[in-house]
């Protein structure tokens, strides 16, 4: 098997060429660069042309492998991990973090031979702080591709409980849905809206191909996540577990076949909603598959582990020449 080998030129340049990975997470895909030196230059335009379903590799997102000590701006916390995630939207935008690139990230770092799963957890600095994954037993019914979890940090709704009480701190306006909707805000370590729906007809029907209009919309824009509860069942140990299905529109994307963060979100308010006795584990359902969602039991600032497979699927080299032209 070929293993891509560290980026050389900088991209600015418009020379040379780069070998990058294509991987997914539940169809939320990524290209993927080995720069652990941080000798590329990870433009805007660059992201945006890898990114290219047309004319580049086509992805959500670059996901940017370098050692934590070349990122000036990592987060202090993130100092003592070997290996940084540094991630950006389609659109060249920087994010914080990306639940199903983290797992991904995990996945290339294992094939590139920079972690073992046996040898414990890995630490990934991520702009969100430090993620720690782990592999994991694949659940039944969902596939063969290896599963990865992913410590997903608190959850927090900035809105708090007068935020709960009254069914939002939003109003979401959505393609193909013919009143406004109350959304949740929810702080993954990004922002989200969840906005939970009545059928699955209401799901079907929304339009996600332009961004759904959140008032008041977060500082830094917000994902939304259009949630249908699906009800409860029963784990192999007896524990209960919710089901939700969702589709998302994801800032500086459009819609995509999953989020990882955004299944947290979706996860979190609807068990906030639902109050005592509601579910700890979720199995959200996304169109490119199935995710599980852990929240800790318990009042307060729940911490969130989120689970789900990782997938490796082509290797290239891109002339950047080509590319950038």
């Amino acid at each position: 098997m070929t293993v891509p080998v560290p980026v050389q030129a900088p991209a600015s340049a418009g020379l040379g060429r780069v070998d990058v990975t294509k991987g997914h997470g539940t169809r939320n895909d990524f290209v993927l660069v080995d720069d652990r030196d941080g000798a590329l230059d990870v433009t805007a335009e660059l992201v945006r042309r890898l990114c290219d379903r047309r004319g580049g590799l086509g992805a959500d997102g670059l996901i940017r492998l370098v050692a934590t000590a070349h990122v000036p701006d990592a987060p202090a916390d993130t100092r003592t991990t070997a290996w940084f995630m540094d991630y950006r939207n389609a659109d060249g935008s920087v994010a914080q973090m990306c639940g199903n690139g983290v797992r991904v990230f995990a996945r290339y770092l294992e094939r590139l031979g920079l972690w073992r799963p046996e040898t414990g957890d890995l630490a990934v600095g991520t702009r969100a702080g430090v993620r720690a994954v782990r592999a994991v037993d694949v659940p039944v019914g969902v596939g063969d591709d290896a599963w990865f979890a992913v410590d997903m940090g608190p959850v927090t709704l900035p809105g708090g409980a007068t935020a709960l009480a009254g069914g939002g701190d939003a109003e979401v306006e959505v393609g193909g849905l013919d009143v406004t909707r109350p959304g949740l805000g929810v702080d993954v370590g990004n922002p989200h809206t969840v906005v939970v729906l009545a059928t699955g007809a209401d799901l079907v029907r929304a339009d996600l191909t332009r961004a759904p209009v959140v008032t008041p919309v977060p500082a830094e824009g917000t994902n939304v996540e259009l949630v249908v509860p699906l009800g409860e069942e029963s784990l192999p140990d007896g524990a209960p577990a919710g089901r939700v299905r969702m589709r998302v529109h994801e800032r500086g994307v459009g819609e995509t076949q999953s989020c990882g963060t955004g299944a947290v979100a979706a996860a979190a308010a609807v068990r906030a909603y639902g109050g005592a006795g509601a579910p700890d584990v979720w199995f959200v359902e996304v169109p490119g598959g199935t995710l599980r969602v852990t929240l800790t039991p318990g009042v307060g600032t729940p911490h969130a582990e989120l689970a789900g497979p990782a997938v490796l699927v082509a290797e290239a080299s891109v002339d950047l020449a080509a590319l950038l032209a």
